[in-house]
């Protein structure tokens, strides 16, 4: 059997920064359609926590995330109030937040490969979960928002992920340093963020006309 991943104090530690960025992102987003302070701090808590919730639900993992550690629905309501108070300002820092997204969805696709493995599931449904976790708080986000989700865009967004969760899977049954293997994670998922949203890197688009000449 697989061994399993050591919880890693960093992999914690950039969590924490992830659920207050992908608040805060997602009260940006609420703030563009008027919505008022509850729904702001709601649509806050669903993005960041959303896709932790459906890859609990779906692997049986319980209790939820939010429920065994309240302190993370805190956290995110609070970092969706705060960029009520200071929105002019979040508004003008779009690279910053662009980077905190990437590290989000780098972080939350380590996070959930996590789990799977603690449950030892198969690689396949690994990197689902990794998948799940990382892209599905976006996809309720934009469907609340009333947007196309980014998902189903041409823009790299699951791809990374799943690249990304199975670089970071490759290391489960390897004999290698667990927190050197995680940095390396990381690293290797927020470049290929980056550098997709720098040259625009995309997936080919099916395009299709019913009109009959």
């Amino acid at each position: 059997m697989w061994s399993l991943p050591p919880s890693d104090t960093v992999l914690h530690l950039l969590s924490m920064v992830a659920f207050a960025a992908q608040a805060m992102t997602a009260a940006l987003a609420a703030g563009r359609r008027s919505m008022d302070w509850v729904g702001v701090c709601l649509l806050g808590c669903i993005t960041a926590l959303g896709g932790g919730t459906i890859r609990d639900v779906l692997l049986g993992h319980y209790p939820l995330l939010w429920v065994a550690n309240p302190s993370y629905l805190a956290l995110t309501a609070v970092a969706a109030f705060v960029t009520i108070l200071i929105a002019r300002v979040v508004h003008r820092l779009n690279l910053a937040f662009l980077v905190l997204d990437a590290i989000g969805l780098v972080v939350f696709t380590m996070a959930g490969c996590d789990i799977a493995w603690q449950m030892n599931e198969s690689l396949p449904i690994v990197i689902v979960s990794g998948m799940i976790t990382g892209c599905a708080g976006g996809v309720l986000r934009d469907i609340l928002c009333n947007d196309v989700p980014l998902l189903f865009r041409s823009e790299l967004y699951a791809s990374v992920s799943a690249v990304t969760g199975l670089f970071y899977a490759t290391a489960f049954g390897l004999k290698v340093n667990d927190e050197i293997w995680t940095a390396l994670t990381f690293v290797f998922g927020l470049s290929f963020r980056l550098l997709a949203i720098r040259y625009k890197w995309e997936m080919p688009k099916f395009v299709f006309n019913d009109e009959r000449r």
